[in-house]
């Protein structure tokens, strides 16, 4: 096989990929789009997990894993991490509702255009709730729940 063969094949082969990879990505993006919780049926979950010291040490250790990437390790969203990730420590700034239903819906399936869903990385329901708490854990003393 010559090189300029080699060349025109794995040219044809590069653009089909590219053309396959994005005619899958639209398509992928409106399947998520489509299983996600619409507004009211977050504003209407109520968080099965009480807030405790215990839920929100394991919601501690999950943030750990999966969010400081882009909260940072206190939940503040310095721009040195992502420019425009909420601050978690501000109730205020949550673009998506601060219910505890919303709150788990934006962990759940994703939030605005940046954050991406992770009920793939957090398959279990409670594995959500508890970093539901550690975030609420994070406001202001007033606006916490009281724990129980």
């Amino acid at each position: 096989m010559t090189r300029r063969t080699f060349a025109i094949i794995f040219t044809v082969l590069a653009l089909s990929i590219g053309i396959f990879s994005r005619a899958s990505s639209p398509r992928r993006a409106m399947l998520q789009r489509a299983n996600r919780m619409s507004s009211e049926e977050a504003k209407r979950l109520k968080n099965p997990v009480p807030f405790t010291k215990d839920s929100i040490a394991k919601g501690r250790a999950l943030f750990a894993r999966n969010c400081t990437a882009c909260h940072g390790n206190d939940g503040k969203s310095q721009v040195d991490v992502v420019a425009n990730a909420t601050d978690l420590t501000d109730p205020k700034a949550f673009g998506s509702g601060t219910s505890e239903g919303e709150i788990f819906r934006s962990i759940r399936d994703g939030a605005g255009d940046t954050m991406p869903p992770f009920k793939s990385q957090l398959s279990k329901e409670e594995d959500m709730w508890n970093l539901v708490n550690f975030i609420r854990s994070l406001w202001p003393e007033p606006m916490r729940p009281k724990l129980q």
